[in-house]
């Protein structure tokens, strides 16, 4: 299924500084419970904006790198992203690809704010869309 919209692979360099922002971004992370600190990047309007984990003594009310990220960009009035870029530096060289993904939360946002094909990367995990990591996202019917 294709909704006519294109989606423009951003370029190399684009995406290098995109992962470099995440990583920057995951040594803002507030993470004393799980010491594990994220970062991301979202290209939105040509513009990248970052964020990371910040963690709370109620669990529940930790949010995550990715939401913090694209409501940065959503914030000055971007409301679709262009691309994300996912870093967790503190995973371990052997670490699981899936301990690096975004959470169902994320995902669920990304899809808000994201078309199907908007590219994830995965710092060392690669690059995956959002139809991958969520082919069915929960949708209202409303158009936005």
């Amino acid at each position: 299924m294709t909704s006519g919209v294109e989606i423009m692979e951003p370029a190399t360099g684009t995406l290098e500084r995109l992962l470099e922002a995440a990583r920057s971004a995951a040594a803002e992370a507030y993470a004393p419970y799980s010491r594990f600190r994220v970062g991301a990047a979202v290209l939105a309007g040509g513009e990248i904006f970052t964020g990371s984990n910040i963690e709370n003594a109620s669990y529940g009310l930790t949010i995550c790198a990715e939401r913090t990220a694209i409501f940065n960009a959503v914030t000055k009035g971007h409301r679709k992203i262009e691309a994300i870029a996912v870093s967790c530096v503190d995973a371990g060289p052997d670490a699981s690809h899936a301990s690096r993904m975004p959470c169902g939360a994320c995902r669920q946002v990304m899809a808000e704010f994201g078309h199907p094909e908007t590219p994830v990367f995965v710092d060392g995990v690669g690059r995956t869309c959002l139809a991958q990591l969520l082919p069915e996202p929960f949708d209202l019917g409303t158009s936005r």
